[in-house]
């Protein structure tokens, strides 16, 4: 099923706070039940910013933060002119394993940026590109990360300190704020999702926002009562 106009769903939050499963259960679904979608993850989804990923991410990787933000945004530049675009002019619901918020939290808050120079430098990247729906994965302080690092090996960012990841914590903790989205309005619509529990509990969660906010999946999630 193509829809008429695509969307654009993001999926956000700290390190191992399980977006990722959950992307991957939510795009097979839907393709099951013959949805269009398309989904791709930040740094890369194109040769060119799967190049970038590997830079990025490397754990031996050495660079000046603002070098770290622009990488980043070349990624982010080269995904939506193409791919995220091209996706969404042909009807599908695109989803995305991150996007700008994480700029926000893990290069101002975290790397200590000024924001209004990264706002400004996501606008070029993105061409104004704003989700439909971002849906933010909330977890007890602590929690995603001790989880990361159960996972064993980890990337550069990973590795970047506990006081670092709790300042990108807190900032993802306030993106659910409404005085946080009322002053960046490029940020869309924001739902905080409980990631607590089960998987299958948290799928259902996310199901149930998804059903709310795009009619067009409703019946493919099974709630088109």
């Amino acid at each position: 099923m193509t829809v008429a106009v695509g969307r654009l769903v993001v999926f956000e939050g700290v390190e191992g706070v399980g977006k990722t499963t959950q992307l991957d259960r939510l795009v097979a679904r839907l393709a099951a039940a013959g949805v269009n979608v398309a989904r791709f993850r930040e740094p890369g989804g194109t040769p060119v910013g799967d190049r970038i990923r590997q830079v990025l991410l490397d754990p031996g990787t050495l660079m000046d933060a603002r070098t770290e933000a622009l990488l980043f945004m070349a990624s982010r530049a080269e995904l939506v002119a193409t791919a995220v675009r091209p996706a969404l002019a042909a009807g599908s619901i695109v989803f995305l394993d991150r996007f700008f918020l994480s700029t926000y939290a893990y290069q101002v808050d975290g790397r200590g940026l000024p924001e209004q120079d990264v706002r400004a430098a996501n606008a070029t990247a993105t061409g104004g590109l704003i989700p439909d729906l971002t849906i933010l994965f909330s977890l007890p302080a602590g929690q995603g990360l001790a989880r990361a690092n159960q996972r064993g090996a980890s990337d550069r960012m990973e590795r970047s300190g506990q006081l670092f990841h709790a300042r990108v914590e807190a900032a993802f903790s306030r993106f659910a704020t409404p005085a946080w989205q009322g002053a960046h309005p490029e940020a869309g619509r924001l739902v905080l999702v409980d990631a607590t529990g089960s998987a299958d509990t948290v799928e259902q969660r996310i199901a149930a926002t998804l059903a709310d906010t795009l009619h067009e999946v409703r019946a493919a999630l099974g709630r088109d009562a």
